[in-house]
């Protein structure tokens, strides 16, 4: 893999896992961040296998949203479980690629994901506000091969 510290520094990837943890403090929704360096398939079947690898679907409100990059094939997709994609539509992800692919040609890495992030906060805090749910999954940013 690409030295994942040159796609994002030690310190970026830890104010993701916490913007992600302030995400969940906000709403029920469950957010991951998946990074590795090939993707030799469709970035979204790859990205839906990665879901399914994570245990992302076992979330009580089937409302996680995983964020996937491959950094060296420049592919990338937004994943989200059967409610909250029902609930907002692909039209919604496909912005939010587009956010991160604009970014990304600029070498704006973590700008671009805490853009997104921030965009996904917000239809979030609409739709499955905050009542009291445990933290499901791990806010940490996973890497692949």
């Amino acid at each position: 893999m690409k030295n994942r510290n040159e796609f994002l520094s030690p310190t970026e990837q830890d104010l993701l896992a916490k913007k992600i943890d302030e995400i969940e403090s906000v709403t029920d929704a469950e957010l991951r961040i998946h990074i590795e360096s090939y993707c030799k398939v469709d970035p979204m079947s790859r990205a839906a296998k990665v879901f399914k690898d994570l245990k992302m679907y076992k979330t009580k409100e089937r409302n996680g949203v995983l964020f996937y990059i491959a950094i060296e094939d420049h592919k990338l997709a937004v994943w989200g479980d059967e409610a909250i994609h029902k609930d907002l539509g692909q039209s919604f992800w496909d912005e939010e690629i587009e956010i991160l692919l604009n970014h990304f040609k600029k070498q704006e890495f973590y700008q671009g994901l805490v853009k997104a992030l921030d965009n996904v906060k917000a239809k979030l805090e609409e739709l499955y506000p905050f009542t009291g749910h445990k933290n499901e999954l791990s806010n940490e940013i996973s890497f692949g091969q």
